[in-house]
């Protein structure tokens, strides 16, 4: 495992454990010699991610889109910040960035691109692991949605088994190495 994409809020939250957690992950990923790839973006959720993996000397890459570089401010210390022409081609540079995908608390956008690379990993057009970071409860209610899709004959796979789950970011990117090493996806 090389690098993982870590998808997130470009706000902060109402909780205080989201900024935490935001922190953390950069931290740890920078501390276990992962590159951090993420949407690049200088505020919330997302600038916490990434100050926090720079100043514990981490690789940090943003995949952008012309459309919003030219409207946002984007971080300027990255190791890299890849700007595309739309977000096809966004997330289709991240998907082939990434060892791994974490949702983080955030928004519909977080949602999308989570949902998008779990689908296709599900339909095995990658076989990268995708996890939810759990951090305060936030995809509880998820999780109770999906297992009503499950119990509705709309998901195959079983999501408790084919998405990771954690609490904190140690523990997911411990789960992550262990099912890249294993080949259990």
């Amino acid at each position: 495992m090389k690098s993982i994409c870590v998808f997130l809020g470009s706000s902060i939250g109402s909780h205080p454990a989201y900024m935490e957690a935001a922190g953390a992950m950069g931290r740890e990923l920078a501390l276990r010699g992962l590159t951090c790839v993420y949407g690049g973006s200088c505020t919330g959720l997302m600038n916490q991610l990434a100050d926090s993996a720079l100043a514990a000397g981490g690789r940090v890459l943003g995949v952008t889109v012309q459309a919003l570089k030219d409207k946002e401010n984007f971080h300027q210390g990255l190791t890299e910040l890849h700007v595309l022409p739309t977000m096809h081609e966004r997330k289709n540079l991240m998907v082939q960035l990434a060892d791994g995908f974490v949702a983080m608390p955030g928004g519909i956008g977080t949602f999308e691109e989570f949902f998008e690379v779990y689908t296709l990993g599900l339909m095995g057009f990658h076989a990268k692991p995708c996890g939810l970071l759990n951090v305060n409860g936030f995809y509880a209610p998820l999780d109770l949605m999906l297992d009503t899709v499950e119990k509705e004959g709309f998901l195959k796979i079983p999501h408790q088994t084919s998405i990771i789950r954690a609490e904190n970011p140690a523990e997911m990117l411990d789960l992550m190495q262990k099912i890249l090493e294993s080949g259990d996806l």
